[in-house]
């Protein structure tokens, strides 16, 4: 799954259509929740029908957990695939009163907002699943303190994919891995100076991986900014900000350090190019891997990539939620399928993790089931630096505007680095007043 800023003017309409009005986000509410009882994961079901929503390219992700959780209970779990835009057309059918029992969900400050977790969904504060969590994914799924997605995959992680035969040419090992985005940017130049691949690829074409080179520069801010970006205090045109994306064009773009046709390259042509050694580089997350996984063996991918962390000022990764970390259950107003959708999360997390895992090939999210052998080492470099991972601005803004989108423009000569900023910043404030977000 690709982990990108999610149309955020699209969502607008979307969220104005909502049977609450938007600029009253406590509009609606059905109140806490009582007290979890306790589930039993293996609890008879049968007659039980539950729906779940998932994206198109996302259906066969629980397949696993729903067999199993069907053979052991009774119940009946049926999927539905919601046509992309995914993030946009979900909002737009629950305003209508349509509503599943189970939803794949982006569990990330800035995404589920857009369904109305106090109005639609269920509180799981207090299930048994909740302790099991490794600390970075606790932190997903709240919304003003009170848990709203149950995290069944670990978050994407950001860091730089290189060609391991492009390093050796350019006499470059370990020791040389970069512990700052400035010495990231001098890793850049050794590998154009002494090899005749590119030190990057950069997707201009598909446009949504162009946000990563920016997001590393912005790791230095701390929660205080975020807060205050979220509070219409700070903004999107703080020099730091502009002076991200200005670097980004200047000391990587018009330095030369991405591939030529950087305006038009593509996401499959990323995986391609540093396949073949024709990039040395590639900034991305996991789902970049996952096109490597599914074309190599993990021998084959150990042999020729490896990963590394990075942020603006320390070799530390970022992690980045996307919308198969997340699972929300709905208040349907049918207690019976309210409680089995409990059920089918309890029985997720709990009897049957171990298995899905297996299954899905994936790390785990619970320190106490092991991750499965067979992965990749970059994929085991990934699991290793999440302890420690920095949110990307998905995890920290409450609203993600189309960052790639307006980079896109720089790249096409449409915008300049503060123009870039400054369209980031109307868009923002923007949908945080459509979502009535206090000071906007």
């Amino acid at each position: 799954m690709k982990t990108r800023a999610l149309p955020a003017l699209a969502l607008i309409c979307a969220v104005s259509l909502a049977a609450t009005a938007c600029s009253d986000p406590t509009a609606g509410d059905s109140g806490t929740d009582t007290t979890n009882a306790a589930v039993d994961p293996t609890a008879r079901l049968d007659g039980v029908k539950l729906t779940m929503w998932t994206a198109q390219n996302t259906v066969n992700a629980p397949e696993q957990v729903i067999d199993a959780f069907e053979k052991a209970t009774g119940a009946e779990v049926e999927t539905q695939a919601i046509p992309d835009p995914y993030e946009s057309n979900v909002p737009t059918k629950l305003a209508s009163g349509d509503r599943p029992d189970l939803m794949f969900w982006q569990p990330s400050i800035s995404t589920l907002p857009f369904v109305q977790p106090r109005q639609n969904l269920l509180t799981l504060d207090g299930e048994e699943w909740v302790s099991k969590l490794g600390d970075t994914e606790k932190s997903l799924g709240v919304i003003d303190g009170k848990r709203y997605a149950a995290i069944v995959t670990s978050p994407a992680m950001l860091g730089v994919y290189y060609n391991k035969d492009v390093f050796r040419q350019a006499g470059l090992s370990e020791k040389d891995f970069p512990k700052s985005y400035d010495e990231l940017l001098a890793l850049g130049r050794t590998v154009k100076d002494r090899t005749d691949a590119a030190a990057f690829y950069e997707a201009g074409g598909d446009k949504w991986p162009l946000q990563w080179q920016m997001q590393v520069q912005l790791t230095d801010l701390d929660k205080q900014w975020w807060a205050g970006l979220n509070e219409n205090k700070e903004k999107w045109t703080d020099p730091v900000v502009v002076g991200a994306i200005k670097k980004y064009k200047e000391k990587l773009l018009d330095a030369g350090l991405a591939q030529k046709n950087h305006r038009t390259g593509t996401f499959t042509g990323q995986a391609d190019a540093l396949w073949k050694g024709e990039a040395g580089m590639v900034l991305n997350v996991t789902s970049f891997q996952s096109q490597l996984q599914a074309k190599y063996s993990t021998a084959e991918i150990d042999k020729r990539i490896g990963w590394f962390p990075i942020a603006n000022s320390s070799a530390t990764g970022m992690y980045s939620p996307d919308q198969t970390n997340g699972v929300v259950a709905f208040r349907t107003g049918d207690e019976k399928r309210q409680n089995a959708a409990r059920q089918f999360l309890a029985f997720w997390l709990g009897p049957d993790y171990a298995d899905y895992v297996e299954a899905m090939k994936i790390p785990s999210v619970q320190p106490s089931v092991p991750t499965p052998d067979g992965l990749p080492q970059t994929s085991k470099d990934q699991v290793a630096a999440l302890p420690t991972a920095i949110g990307v601005f998905q995890a920290k803004a409450i609203v993600a505007p189309d960052t790639h989108l307006y980079l896109a423009d720089m790249l096409y000569g449409k915008k300049s680095p503060q123009q870039v900023a400054q369209a980031v910043q109307d868009q923002f404030a923007q949908v945080a007043k459509a979502q009535g977000a206090p000071g906007f």
